[in-house]
């Protein structure tokens, strides 16, 4: 990113409230779907350690994340960091990871709107409305409206109440018996397939707060943002924490669990179990849900829109996707190609099936992918700055450092390790898109590039 002072500048207005809204609402529709696949794999006690571990390693993360965020509030974020501490490679490992976790969050989150909707209107086909809502939000992001931060904030508060509402109203009907029925992996029995489903659960767990790191886009953006994004991200985390266990636990207590971990609406359909198919409570839980998924939606398509503007910018990718519409001065053909990327997704169980598992459960593990690389890459980054800039301002410091973020890489290299022996094949194709990535970065780097990067890691 340029450094010219006669470049416009972000103007600072969001503070800690708004910066806390964009960070949770950014993640949580990941509280209303996703996240029940892990069932599939591990039952409902095997998924509950593979939570907890999995929001160890995130809360670890973001107290160590937020000492880069403060220290270069650039909007970059992880590709800055990364290209300070190593260099073009590892913004490009950074920056390209993070492009395809968030390029492939939108399509499983598309896919759930649409199984929302189903639930009130069935004879949708929640493929289309995927695509429908992929063409509305993109066409709202090339024409420059944008979800302004107080609606984001507005939105994510209207989700996080109907969390709430969903587990008071299911309350009643939870019962401890029909949460750990079978909840080792499908056995009343811990064992080794229990051991082996916890692993493989992974990815549903790291769907609870995939894209909290989201927020650091927006740090050019914040006031005081020293002080503003520890508040931001901090409280973010514990807030997703706290929602994923009861949202899981209450969903898992209210009937026959089983019923609720291959499909895309398991909030809908397990208070079902509760208040039946035509309570009040159940179309209220299906319209303001959708809040929560279109806030998530909207905010990862530009969060992909500016992460393949920026790689382009910096010669990282076709120079073409970093265009900016003359009218609307927006970037378009980031825009769009982000979304043919996402609709093709959707569709791609007619093209192969991978795994035997659900579409949306791929999509969910190669977003996670992307995400997992990008964590590791962030805490290496955050232990060479350490050394190689010791002088380098840091407003907040990691605590317990160097046990937080060598707890945080430590976890999320076993998380990588893990999904990479349960996923093999999708390891496979996300190893091939980082791999031609990056050859077609080296064919094409420049020095013209090149100096737009030195420029980017003195920002």
């Amino acid at each position: 990113m340029h450094t010219d002072s006669n470049k416009p500048a972000l103007k600072r207005t969001l503070g800690s409230f708004h910066l806390w809204g964009i960070a949770v609402g950014l993640v949580i529709s990941g509280e209303y779907f996703g996240w029940s696949y892990g069932w599939a794999q591990a039952g409902t006690l095997g998924f509950l350690v593979t939570a907890l571990i999995v929001a160890a390693m995130y809360t670890a993360f973001i107290f160590s994340f937020t000492e880069l965020t403060t220290s270069i509030p650039h909007a970059g974020g992880p590709f800055a960091y990364a290209y300070r501490a190593f260099g073009p490679v590892g913004g490009y490992i950074a920056g390209f990871a993070t492009l395809i976790e968030f390029v492939f969050a939108p399509p499983a989150i598309a896919m759930a709107i649409g199984a929302y909707l189903n639930v009130q209107f069935p004879t949708l086909d929640p493929k289309w409305v995927a695509v429908g809502a992929y063409l509305v939000f993109m066409s709202l992001n090339l024409i420059g409206i944008s979800i302004a931060a107080t609606f984001e904030l507005i939105v994510t508060l209207l989700a996080i109440f109907e969390l709430l509402v969903f587990m008071g109203v299911v309350s009643p009907g939870f019962s401890v018996a029909n949460f750990v029925a079978n909840g080792w992996a499908g056995s009343n029995e811990f064992s080794s397939t229990a051991i082996s489903g916890i692993f493989a659960a992974i990815p549903f767990a790291i769907w609870f707060f995939l894209a909290i790191e989201g927020a650091a886009m927006a740090a050019e953006e914040a006031k005081e943002p020293k002080k503003t994004i520890p508040k931001a991200f901090i409280g973010g985390i514990l807030t997703l924490v706290v929602l994923a266990i009861g949202v899981m636990v209450f969903a898992g207590g209210a009937g026959d669990w089983s019923k609720l971990s291959n499909i895309n609406d398991p909030l809908p359909q397990a208070m079902k179990m509760i208040v039946g198919d035509s309570s009040g409570w159940l179309h209220m839980l299906v319209w303001l849900g959708l809040f929560g998924l279109i806030a998530s939606f909207h905010g990862i398509i530009m969060g992909y829109s500016r992460q393949i503007f920026a790689l382009a910018r910096a010669g990282y990718l076709p120079k073409g996707l970093a265009t900016i519409h003359p009218r609307f001065q927006t970037p378009h053909w980031a825009i769009l190609a982000g979304g043919v990327v996402g609709i093709l997704a959707i569709f791609s169980d007619q093209l192969i099936v991978i795994g035997g598992m659900p579409l949306t459960a791929n999509i969910v593990t190669m977003s996670v992918f992307g995400a997992i690389v990008m964590y590791i890459i962030s805490m290496a980054a955050l232990f060479k700055l350490r050394k190689s800039e010791p002088k380098l301002d840091r407003p907040f410091v990691a605590p317990l450092f160097p046990f937080a973020p060598a707890l945080a890489l430590g976890l999320a290299v076993l998380c990588l390790v893990a999904m990479v022996y349960y996923n093999q094949l999708l390891a496979m194709i996300f190893g091939g898109l980082m791999l031609a990535g990056y050859g077609y970065f080296r064919l094409t780097h420049d020095e013209s590039a090149a100096a737009s990067d030195v420029e980017l890691a003195k920002a």
